[in-house]
């Protein structure tokens, strides 16, 4: 073999092994679709996954939209809040028994672009703290607050190993709770997926989210024929990474 074939083998080995390696030593294994750190993930990466994700619980409605989501077979992911976990404890430890997804939405909803790092350290621990102490995981999923996110909360993120989630289907939910609104919330939600969106924001806080559009957007997704499932597994990573 000559020196420019020699040459020539390794330039493509190395080139291999950055192509299929992992993007980050947070992941565990070559077996699992990679799920990228240090970037904002706003749509599934497993074609004919549709993922229904609820912020700001759990709240009084939550068992009735866990209720509704068992009926339909339905498993979503559920972006908690720290300061709301000592009240319903009950439904956070249905969460995870029933197969859904539990993830971080900071302990306080805090503004995170606004924090020093120190404090978005302490949001993130502060909400791991009690979802040990209550359900004895911690989560590898979060989304920020008001999907707010600039470089320095990436890179938080990516130090605190968190995958972090947006949404390419926003129903603006919090502004629709009342029978005569809700409606629009529908029409964006089918907008968005005629759109091609696939990862759904709304929020388990509301009377009309849970029992109006929740079931609307359940029909409309069996319509479809689109598997709804949590986040993680709609972005290909398996259950045993879902928390650390």
């Amino acid at each position: 073999m000559t020196l420019t074939s020699s040459l020539i083998n390794l330039l493509l080995l190395a080139l291999a092994t950055t192509t299929y390696s992992h993007p980050h030593p947070h992941n565990q294994t070559a077996q699992s679709l990679p799920v990228p750190y240090g970037m904002v993930l706003a749509d599934c990466a497993v074609p004919g996954t549709i993922a229904l994700t609820f912020d700001d619980g759990p709240y009084i409605y939550t068992p009735a939209l866990l209720d509704i989501l068992a009926d339909h077979g339905v498993r979503a992911t559920f972006f908690v809040n720290g300061y709301r976990l000592t009240d319903h404890i009950d439904a956070l430890q249905r969460i995870v028994a029933e197969g859904h997804q539990l993830a971080s939405h900071t302990y306080n909803h805090a503004y995170l672009p606004s924090l020093d790092y120190a404090n978005i350290v302490s949001e993130m621990q502060g909400l791991e703290d009690l979802l040990r102490e209550f359900v004895g995981v911690v989560p590898r999923y979060m989304r920020p607050p008001y999907l707010a996110m600039d470089g320095r909360v990436l890179a938080a993120m990516d130090d605190l190993g968190y995958h972090v989630i947006g949404a390419s289907i926003d129903t603006k939910d919090f502004e629709r709770d009342d029978p005569w609104l809700i409606h629009d919330s529908i029409r964006r939600f089918v907008d968005g997926v005629n759109a091609g969106g696939t990862i759904v924001l709304a929020h388990d806080l509301y009377t009309q989210t849970v029992y109006t559009l929740t079931r609307a957007m359940l029909e409309e997704i069996a319509k479809r024929g689109l598997h709804a499932t949590t986040v993680a597994e709609c972005m290909g990573d398996p259950r045993e990474y879902w928390y650390r």
